[in-house]
């Protein structure tokens, strides 16, 4: 095993844990928007983990820049499909009321 694998291997060990805790903070929070704090994270934390992993991997090839551009887009999506999920949480409990 050399080092390079070494690196591959913790990268994505850690970003598949962050993944899994993610998931089980959005299974175990009663408030939406207590899930909304995990499912932020998930499509952060993780995705960078993982996309390191494939970069040690790959280096710059077609493969290293297409995980490049999917963890660009996941980054820049998030905040507006969050805030989108919020707004929608909160009209619907103002409804309820």
């Amino acid at each position: 095993m050399t080092p390079r694998d070494l690196i591959v291997d913790v990268f994505l060990s850690l970003g598949v844990g962050a993944e899994l805790i993610c998931c089980l903070g959005v299974l175990l929070m009663r408030n939406v928007f207590d899930r909304l704090h995990y499912s932020s994270a998930a499509t952060t934390i993780g995705p960078l983990l993982i996309g390191a992993a494939v970069l040690v991997r790959e280096s710059v090839s077609a493969g290293g820049l297409e995980t490049i551009v999917t963890v660009a887009f996941l980054f820049l999506l998030n905040p507006v499909v969050l805030i989108a999920t919020a707004r929608a949480a909160q009209r619907s409990q103002e409804e309820t009321r």
